[in-house]
């Protein structure tokens, strides 16, 4: 296997030269498209590649990354965005997934962590396709958040990918104006895209908005049903900041429709619960959430509820019940997934003292 790593960059000399020094042992050429740097975001390019070419910026990722994957000329195409590494470890492992994988695969997807913790442990991944065989001229599809379909023979290879965000004032609304501009054109939008700007909306703090297309999404009945259960969660978010708490329980649940419990629903209804102070019950849906097994899944995975959440809550819980030896104990099995963190040993303090 051969590997042309593709990828749309502006602005990016901070984070460029990390990304690239982490594949560059990885792959076999390196094809930057830039959509209108102003910074030296080409000269950090050029000590790595001379394949540099410019994109005139059309609101549309999907554009500038088709356009980046017409120039591959290796087997497979991969993207990274400049902000992403591939970790040491991941680097080994893909320079030998060039020597063992199936000839017969055609895309391959990596983990990919978007979000860590203060002491670098993973709180939000997800599988995005990553590798794409040049030949089968896959196309990404829609504007922002754009992707392409899990479609041919598709391999899993557990390979992680880290996104490093450094946050920039230009991006915070960039991906929202998109979507804002698409709804103003009166074009439908598909219930993938309505999901998305769902999901922009609500970043956003725009409740009422990110709960119409949330409800729009569920009520489409075309949603992948990992996009339903992750609906049904981020509206349960929103009926909470709109106060329209006697929505937040039917949503919830009716996410069982979909798939097994996950550990953020039943946290969240947990919380339903502890809000209205009836500890006993809110103990009961923690713990169901702490013992539940994570799914296998390739959807979205909000890591600190799968054990450190829900343990934290039903120490709380239980200590509200007068129960301070389950206290403890929740507390303490919150630390095995967390050891340093600082509400952990608060409690733990505070219960030495009672």
């Amino acid at each position: 296997m051969t590997i042309s790593l593709c990828m749309i960059v502006k602005n990016e000399e901070a984070v460029l030269a990390r990304c690239l020094t982490s594949a560059k042992t990885a792959v076999d050429e390196i094809i930057i498209v830039d959509t209108g740097s102003t910074d030296a975001t080409k000269t950090v390019a050029a000590q790595f590649t001379d394949r540099i070419y410019d994109f005139g910026w059309v609101d549309d990722f999907s554009a500038a990354r088709n356009f980046s994957y017409s120039l591959a000329t290796m087997e497979y195409q991969m993207w990274l965005d400049a902000d992403d590494v591939l970790p040491e470890g991941s680097a080994v492992k893909l320079r030998e997934l060039k020597e063992t994988v199936d000839p017969a695969a055609d895309l391959i997807t990596m983990k990919y962590i978007t979000q860590f913790d203060e002491h670098g442990n993973a709180v939000f991944s997800t599988t995005r396709e990553r590798l794409t065989r040049t030949s089968k001229k896959y196309l990404w599809q829609d504007p922002v958040h754009e992707c392409i379909p899990l479609t041919g023979h598709v391999f899993h290879s557990g390979i992680e990918v880290h996104h490093k965000r450094i946050e920039k004032n230009e991006r915070k609304e960039r991906n929202l104006n998109i979507y804002t501009a698409l709804e103003q054109s009166g074009r439908p939008l598909s219930p993938r895209q309505q999901y998305y700007f769902a999901r922009e909306l609500k970043d956003h703090s725009q409740w009422a908005k990110a709960a119409y297309y949330f409800e729009r999404f569920l009520d489409s009945g075309k949603g992948w049903h990992e996009d339903n259960i992750a609906a049904c969660f981020n509206l349960s978010l929103c009926y909470h900041a709109l106060g329209t708490h006697y929505k937040i329980m039917p949503i919830l649940t009716k996410s069982f429709e979909y798939d097994t419990p996950r550990a953020e629903i039943c946290t969240q209804i947990g919380y339903y619960y502890k809000r209205i102070q009836n500890f006993a019950t809110a103990l009961k849906w923690f713990r169901l959430a702490a013992r539940l097994d994570p799914p296998d899944s390739i959807g979205f995975i909000l890591h600190d509820y799968w054990g450190y959440i829900p343990y934290i809550e039903a120490c709380v819980c239980a200590y509200q019940l007068g129960d301070r030896e389950s206290a403890i104990q929740y507390n303490e099995q919150a630390a095995v997934y967390k050891p340093q963190d600082k509400t952990v040993e608060y409690n733990r303090r505070a219960l030495q003292a009672i």
